[in-house]
């Protein structure tokens, strides 16, 4: 059975209703929610299938921790997010050397959660970028006749061959083109920038129609802007859309617990005012953040506590599109 893999995690629920609202006290396990659940997170720790040397299999257990730290009231948008049901499946279990079982139960998973609750969107938290391939191959088992697009948000191309590499973290794009679970066509990368895709990946992602953005380009149109603009184009001609926002987009100064960060992404601003833009828009139904390794963090935790301030800016989006 599918959710045999889901791991709920043990907490200690604080439910003292004269202390502040923080997001620990509001997220609720799944198997405890009355009700449907609007949003559903769950965790893929692996990285053993990633290329460089990465503990990002560590990130969900990280990101769930310092919920501590963020209450769910967003001053700047004037919003608490209390009134949206977000449930926690918990992790997917991995195996302990075996990647494509890992990889498998994390499709598995994936495929159970959108059947079993059709109406929720779904949050992953990775894990190395190798579990976005796993997801969208679930939801697309899950809804076979529905057409899904990809706005990536990435410093890489992530369409290596999986031929030379397995299904390592630079693959997750091509093994979706290849295995014809999604179009080219559809699959939007924005972000991209400097001397970290090969002239061989370019010419992949321009043969099969990939729509490549510059963050460069980006930037003189508005990021937010493009970002805004590339979802209502993938609208049209997609059922749903798939979010995947793998953290090296950033620039290294502001994320040093990635393993592939590089200089010259993008601002932690620029990224929060994208995630909400993201999450009000009704197309997006699922959304994934991986490539985080808090072993690289610092100890103040900044790379972690960005991750969890992104997510939270999407749920922030998600409320704001149910107004």
């Amino acid at each position: 059975m599918n959710e045999q893999w889901l791991q709920p995690p043990e907490w200690l629920w604080n439910v003292n209703t004269n202390e502040p609202t923080y997001v620990h006290h509001w997220v609720q396990q799944l198997k405890e929610l009355e009700g449907e659940p609007d949003l559903i997170v769950y965790g893929a720790p692996i990285s053993r299938s990633s290329i460089s040397v990465s503990g990002a299999s560590l990130y969900p257990t990280e990101f769930r921790r310092l919920w501590k730290g963020f209450a769910t009231y967003n001053l700047d948008e004037d919003v608490d997010l209390v009134d949206l049901n977000v449930a926690d499946a918990g992790d997917v279990m991995m195996h302990t050397t075996d990647i494509l079982l890992s990889h498998r139960r994390i499709q598995e998973s994936t495929a159970f959660l959108t059947q079993s609750y059709p109406g929720a969107m779904t949050s992953m938290i990775g894990g190395d970028h190798s579990v976005t391939a796993c997801a969208v191959k679930g939801i697309k088992e899950a809804f076979p006749n529905e057409r899904i697009g990809i706005l990536q948000l990435d410093t890489h191309l992530d369409v290596r061959d999986p031929a030379e590499l397995g299904p390592a973290n630079g693959t997750p794009i091509r093994q979706l083109i290849d295995g014809a679970t999604v179009k080219g066509e559809d699959v939007v990368n924005i972000g991209l920038h400097g001397y970290f895709n090969a002239k061989p990946l370019i010419e992949y992602a321009k043969k099969h129609s990939i729509q490549m953005v510059t963050l460069k380009n980006a930037r003189k149109a508005g990021f937010v802007h493009t970002v805004s603009e590339s979802l209502t184009q993938l609208s049209e001609r997609v059922d749903r859309v798939y979010v995947t926002v793998d953290m090296d987009v950033l620039d290294i100064s502001v994320a040093p617990g990635v393993p592939a960060s590089t200089p010259g992404g993008l601002t932690t601003a620029e990224l929060f005012d994208s995630l909400l833009e993201i999450g009000k828009h009704p197309s997006v139904r699922h959304i994934d953040f991986v490539c985080l390794d808090p072993s690289k963090d610092s100890v103040v935790s900044e790379t972690v506590k960005t991750g969890v301030y992104a997510w939270l800016q999407f749920v922030t989006g998600l409320v704001n599109r149910s107004k």
